[in-house]
């Protein structure tokens, strides 16, 4: 069987309109999970218990549960438990969401812990008041230590939006496996959304790996 590639060109709108879902699920399910992971990091390094036990349990239960088992669960139970409608692009968008919420948490966490105490001391010992200190010492240290890893988690984050195709999003892999099914040439429609998906991970794998390289070096 050759590869038909008049096939692609002609479907290729479909395609399209798949990737445009895709990047879609992702930059909705990447704010939720940026503002969720700061407010769930910040109650994680509170001093008061009535916040660390809640962001603990949360960042264990989001980070233990199976992706595919969330979204189903928002996109089935939420409406017989609510009666109210929710589409498979808003269960499964903001489900990763709050998936990514718990791993960013734990990444802004860790980024926060890298700043060296004696820069805490040295601050706080000047006189400095709660937000400059955050403002001007701590953030911009553990943004410096947090981007490799998020860039990392961003890449993953992209892999999981085809999990949505479970929930009847029309999604660049749901898209690709319904063309395959119509014209019985699966080979040409999985093959372009791998390299698709090559191509838009790929270049921030790289990117990954360097600031991870020139982290390490600095």
């Amino acid at each position: 069987m050759s590869f038909d590639l008049a096939l692609l060109l002609r479907y290729w709108p479909r395609l399209l309109e798949g990737l445009w879902t895709t990047l879609a699920v992702a930059a909705v399910g990447l704010v939720v999970a940026l503002i969720g992971g700061a407010l769930v990091c910040a109650a994680r390094r509170s001093p008061s218990r009535a916040f660390t036990y809640p962001a603990h349990a949360f960042i264990a239960f989001f980070r233990i549960t199976p992706e595919v088992i969330l979204i189903f669960w928002a996109y089935f139970c939420i409406p017989f438990l609510s009666g109210a409608r929710v589409s498979g692009f808003w269960a499964g968008s903001l489900t990763l969401g709050l998936i990514g919420a718990a791993y960013l948490a734990e990444i802004f966490r860790a980024g926060i812990e890298t700043v060296p105490k004696g820069q805490w001391e040295a601050a706080r010992a000047m006189g400095l008041p709660r937000y400059p200190l955050w403002r001007c010492v701590v953030l911009p240290q553990a943004l410096r230590f947090s981007i490799p890893p998020l860039v990392n988690y961003f890449t993953e984050f992209l892999k999981n939006t085809t999990l949505l195709a479970a929930v009847g999003v029309s999604e660049l892999s749901l898209q690709a496996y319904l063309l395959g099914g119509q014209t019985f040439r699966y080979v040409e429609f999985l093959t372009a959304i791998a390299l698709v998906y090559f191509a838009i991970i790929f270049p921030f794998s790289l990117l990954s790996r360097r600031l991870e390289v020139r982290h390490g070096q600095s």
